[in-house]
């Protein structure tokens, strides 16, 4: 996520791009949707999940559209040095014939923009990977980017209380819970409850999370990367897990003996789920990954909506099996505990267990490579051009400022759905809206001012009105102010 061109990778099809975009947007935020669905109530759920959802579209188009803006940037750019270049080259009589013979060979590695002025067609290709934060570099002021990389940086922090939390929960829950069954599942557990001999459940949650810490922590001081074979390894266990739950419970409910009955609306439960909605739609920080390798973007925009239909109706069948299928009082903030201790959903112990693992085995992996990009962030707000950092700052402070905060958190709360909530309320709001927003809009002024009206780009949002600009602004205010409004009323009636 800092800024910085990449290379582009292996090219895959737009079919394949379309399954890693759907699989980088279920995530984590999905376990925590059940919960926030039945104190919403179905009918207002339904209602913001849908909203939320094409609301994130459109900031997606946003970023694919300054995507190309970028590329078009940088091909202009090169043409204006290579004019600087060849004025800069004074010609010899002696050498007349070697120049011509390199004039032409330029010519065929010439980007394409410098070669056919007058051809619109290539400009905006994307063909190199420009992250956000290099976007915003060309696009915002100083100050731009500072904001840019300081709203990164809480939404990553986030991430990484969220994941520090939800792996030691499960844990717990699984060493702790009521594996026999023979209490029925509609008990709730309080953390001064006894879990082994005289470790209470706060006490075995803060042991686990002190173990991951030692673990996973040591990760953040070196530069951990992600195997393909880790990424094929979890995305089937996902998955797995998603279509066990999903079947489970349409089972359940189909045998009439369902428990949930969630109620149309409440409005208390609102603020709380539009942060989970929110969380559950991110994906635009790492568009520039996934958009710049597929071969063929010609229908890019399509498959992206397609993406986005599948994964607001897979979002709705979990949610809506899940608050039918449980009793909504007992429903856990990490939706796949509630199978670890239900043998009246199901009763194969060895499926319990790996449920109720499920998110050690897939946050785990996530987890060194979130503390290594929010490392990476800081380092590159910090820096100046020609400036390097003393070994100390660049491997032991960053790598702790990195790491300490999100494990306070965690150590402080392990309340998920909160988290979640506030995570995406905040960080995320600037990150899948005003951001894209901001990009989108001040990239149409700096092609303005270098092309003028003479060309379009090809990669253009189908929602290029400025009023949809102002509409996302407006809308990512007014969000903000009704979760702050809430939270405060909130805190004070407690």
């Amino acid at each position: 996520m800092a800024g910085g061109i990449t290379e582009t990778g292996e090219l895959y099809s737009p079919y394949v791009g379309l399954v890693y975009m759907f699989n980088l947007i279920v995530g984590t935020g999905a376990l925590t949707m059940p919960k926030a669905f039945a104190t919403a109530g179905w009918v207002v759920s339904l209602v913001l999940i849908t909203f939320l959802g094409f609301m994130s579209y459109v900031t997606t188009t946003f970023v694919i559209e300054a995507m190309a803006a970028a590329n078009a940037h940088l091909r202009w750019k090169r043409r204006e040095q290579q004019k600087l270049d060849d004025s800069d080259s004074p010609l010899d009589d002696s050498d007349d014939e070697v120049m011509v013979r390199d004039r032409f060979d330029r010519s065929e590695t010439r980007p394409i923009l410098s070669i056919q002025r007058g051809s619109s067609d290539d400009h905006f290709d994307i063909v190199e990977r420009v992250e956000m934060g290099q976007m915003a570099s060309m696009f915002f002021n100083k100050v731009g980017v500072n904001m840019f990389y300081i709203c990164i940086i809480v939404y990553l922090y986030g991430d990484l209380a969220i994941y520090a939390a939800a792996v030691p929960v499960s844990l717990m829950e699984v060493a702790c819970g009521n594996h026999s069954c023979s209490a029925g599942s509609n008990i709730n557990y309080n953390d001064t409850d006894q879990c082994w001999g005289p470790v209470k459940r706060k006490d075995a949650y803060r042991i686990f999370l002190s173990v991951f810490t030692l673990l996973l922590g040591p990760f953040a001081f070196f530069n951990a990367q992600k195997t393909k074979y880790l990424q094929i390894i979890t995305s089937l266990m996902r998955w797995i897990a998603f279509i066990i739950m999903i079947i489970l419970a349409l089972l359940r409910i189909g045998k009439g003996q369902g428990e949930g009955h969630p109620p149309a609306a409440k409005m208390m439960g609102i603020p709380n789920l539009f942060g989970v909605c929110v969380y559950s739609f991110m994906c635009q920080h790492s568009l520039p990954s996934l958009i710049t390798p597929i071969s063929n973007k010609k229908k890019v925009s399509g498959l992206v909506l397609l993406d986005y239909i599948l994964i607001l109706a897979f979002y709705s069948l979990l949610s809506f099996t899940a608050i039918f299928c449980f009793n909504n009082s007992f429903l856990k903030d990490m939706y796949t505990l509630n199978f670890t201790d239900n043998c009246d959903v199901i009763n194969v112990a060895f499926l319990r267990y790996f449920l109720g693992l499920f998110p050690v085995f897939t946050i785990s992996t996530n987890f060194p490579i979130i503390a290594v990009t929010l490392c990476n962030n800081w380092k590159t707000l910090f820096h100046r051009e020609g400036g390097t950092y003393p070994w100390v700052v660049d491997r032991v402070v960053f790598p702790l400022i990195t790491l300490v905060p999100p494990i306070i958190v965690a150590f402080c709360t392990h309340d998920l759905e909160t988290l979640v909530g506030v995570t995406g309320a905040y960080a995320g709001t600037g990150i899948q809206y005003i951001i894209p927003a901001c990009l989108v809009f001040f990239s149409r002024k700096d092609l303005g001012l270098i092309f003028g009206d003479r060309v379009l780009n090809k990669h253009r949002s189908p929602f290029h009105h400025t009023f949809w600009v102002w509409f996302i602004l407006l809308w990512s205010v007014f969000c903000l102010m009704f979760v702050t409004a809430n939270i405060i009323l909130t805190e004070t009636k407690h």
